[in-house]
Formats: C-alpha cells, structure tokens, sequence
C-alpha cells in the first residue's frame, strides 16, 4: 500500500491530478477540496489510497490525511463505494461531513447526489462512533478562472462522476446564470444539487 505521492503536480483537474514523481506520472482521483488546495505547476503531497479491482488498480489522493482518514472510514459503509465516497467529500468538506455525522443531519447527507434516506442512515449509524475530532480541516481558497474554464472544467469532472454530458450542460447553465462570479467548487457543489 502507497502511504503517499510527492512531486509535481502536471496535471490537474477537479475530478483528478497528474502527479510527476521520478519521471513517473500518478494519475490520482481526487475530490474538489482536494483540488481546491493544489496548483498545477507547483510541488504537491497526496495522501493515498489505493483501490484494487479485478480490472484496475485505482489511486485515491487527499492533500490531508483527515480527508484521507474519512474517505477510508466512508467506504467502510456498505452501500458506499470509493467514487460515492468521494462524491460525499466533493461535496461536503471535511469538518461540514464530520459536523453532519455528529449531529445526525440527515438533510445534509442526503444533499450529496446519489445519497438516500437509507444510505444517509448507514453512514450515520457506522460512523458516529468512529469519527475523529481530531486534526486541522483545510479551508484553501479557490483560484480564480474564467467562466468558460469553469464550465469545461465542470462539466468534465460531472462527467468523470458519471453524470450525462447534456443534462450535465443544461444544469451547468442554469448554475452559471445564478452565480456567474462563482468558485469552480461552488459551481460543481451547486450543479451536484440539481443532478
């Protein structure tokens, strides 16, 4: 098992980074807190977890280990894989996941696309007890990018999720006419709540 990456990020997009280690390119899935805090061009560090399948072997990478401890904890729950997981930690940041796991919020959970009453529940009840207080929660501010990068980026990593290019696009114009001066994240977590 990988404990981490550490090297150039050449790629990045919301829904995965491209990390250069030794003349070798990691391709890592990450979640949009994840790349809220990366920057293409400079170092980066990746806490990681590896998913092994019969037909991939799959990296997972979070910029801290609480997010990382979360995704591991998240796919413990039967019913949530590794792409839910880190569709819950795209759209909940690590402290308002924590916060809603604590608190019972089943409103909250039930906000991240693809999440049931059922499923919510799961998460609450296997989670509870397990879940760390400890540790520092990212609040990395979003870089700025313009409206036509913000959709194509958008609605690629949509697309990475699994959602239809179209209804994807209808979603992502209805969003960037409410908020046209809003964040790559805010854009994604806002179509995630139409989908």
């Amino acid at each position: 098992m990988y404990e981490y990456v550490k090297g150039l990020v050449v790629e990045l997009n919301p829904a995965y980074a491209v990390v250069e280690v030794g003349g070798i390119g990691y391709f890592v899935n990450i979640s949009l807190t994840s790349y809220s805090s990366m920057i293409q061009g400079e170092q980066t560090q990746l806490y990681l977890h590896q998913v092994v399948r019969e037909d991939a072997h799959l990296l997972f990478g979070f910029v801290t280990k609480v997010e990382r401890e979360l995704f591991r904890q998240l796919i413990t729950v039967n019913g949530v894989g590794p792409n839910t997981a880190r569709l819950i930690l795209s759209s909940l940041t690590p402290q308002e996941l924590t916060n809603a796991i604590l608190s019972e919020n089943l409103v909250k959970l039930k906000s991240v696309k693809g999440i049931g009453a059922k499923t919510a529940q799961r998460i609450i009840i296997d989670l509870k007890d397990k879940i760390n207080l400890s540790g520092e929660y990212d609040t990395a501010e979003i870089f700025a990018a313009s409206d036509n990068t913000i959709k194509k980026d958008a609605l690629l990593t949509l697309n990475t999720l699994g959602f239809s290019k179209a209804a994807v696009e209808r979603v992502l114009d209805k969003v960037l006419k409410e908020k046209p001066d809003a964040s790559l994240e805010t854009v994604i977590k806002l179509a995630l709540n139409y989908l």
